[in-house]
C-alpha cells in the first residue's frame, strides 16, 4: 500500500490585534496544501482575561505548534515569538516570513526607531497609569487615528490587551544566521522599512507588497508567501513586484 507523505507545516503567528485564524483570513487557501496551524498569542485565548505581554510564553507557543518542524509565517508584533522560536530551536524552522515585523529591539539605535521610541515611549511609560480608554485614545492619536469607543464588551477586552502589551522595543532578539527569511512590508511607514532593511543587512529578502500594515491581505503578498514557501530560497522575485533595494 502507498503512504502518502504528510503536508508541511505552517505555524501562523498574528501581531497585537485580531489573533488565530481570524488574523489570516486571505491565507486560509494555503490549508489546501499546508498543514495550517493558526496559533494563539499568550493571553489572546478565547474567554481568557487578558494578560501583559510574555514574549517567552509567545516562544513556546510556536516551539509547541511545531512539532517536528515546519515554516513559520508571522505579522507585526508576532515577528518578535517567530524570531525567538527560530533562535532557540532553528532545526524546526525550515523558512520564516515576516510580515511588517515590529522586531525593534534590532533597530533601536537606528533613527527611524529611535524617533519612534521617543514619542511612543512615554505612552508606554505611563500605561500604568492609565484606564484602557485613555491609554487607546492616546495610542490612536499618536498614530493619527481617531479612538472609537468601546461599545461592546469584546472592544472593551481588546482595549484592555492593547494596555497590557509590552513594548516590541524590549523583546530579547537575536538573528538566526542563514536561515531563509522573507520580509513583507506595505511600503507605507519607515518604522517597518528600517527594520526590514536592518534584516535584509543580516541575510532576509525584503519585498513589498502594499497594503498598508497588512501586506499579507494583497495578491502581490500572498503571491509572494506561496513562492516564498515553494522555493524557501528567496526566490520571489515576479513581474511587477517592486524589491527593496
Amino acid at each position: 500500500m502507498r503512504l502518502h507523505s504528510s503536508p508541511e507545516r505552517i505555524v501562523f503567528v498574528h501581531g497585537a490585534g485580531v489573533p488565530g485564524a481570524a488574523a489570516w483570513t486571505n491565507l486560509h487557501g494555503l490549508a489546501l496544501k499546508y498543514d495550517c496551524l493558526f496559533v494563539r498569542r499568550h493571553g489572546f485565548a478565547p474567554g481568557v482575561e487578558p494578560q501583559p505581554t510574555d514574549f517567552a510564553a509567545d516562544m513556546r507557543i510556536v516551539l509547541e505548534n511545531l512539532g517536528s518542524g515546519g515554516h513559520v509565517v508571522a505579522h507585526a508584533e508576532g515577528a518578535v515569538a517567530a524570531m525567538m522560536a527560530a533562535v532557540e530551536r532553528p532545526d524546526l524552522v525550515s523558512t520564516l516570513t515576516l510580515f511588517e515585523p515590529a522586531c525593534l529591539s534590532l533597530t533601536v539605535d537606528l533613527p527611524v526607531t529611535k524617533a519612534y521610541l521617543e514619542r511612543r515611549g512615554p505612552l508606554f511609560a505611563a500605561r500604568d497609569r492609565l484606564d484602557d480608554e485613555q491609554y487607546g485614545r492616546e495610542f490612536s492619536r499618536l498614530l493619527g487615528l481617531e479612538a472609537a469607543p468601546a461599545q461592546t464588551e469584546s472592544d472593551r477586552t481588546a482595549a484592555r490587551r492593547l494596555r497590557l502589551q509590552a513594548p516590541p522595543w524590549e523583546a530579547p532578539l537575536h538573528i538566526v544566521p542563514g536561515l531563509p527569511t522573507l520580509v513583507v512590508t506595505g511600503g507605507w511607514e519607515p518604522l517597518y522599512e528600517e527594520v526590514a532593511e536592518y534584516l535584509v543587512s543580516t541575510g532576509a529578502v525584503h519585498r513589498h507588497a502594499g497594503g498598508n500594515h497588512r501586506p499579507q491581505d494583497t495578491v502581490e503578498g500572498r503571491a509572494l508567501l506561496a513562492a516564498f514557501l515553494r522555493t524557501g530560497a528567496g526566490q520571489v522575485t515576479r513581474p511587477g513586484f517592486p524589491c527593496a533595494k
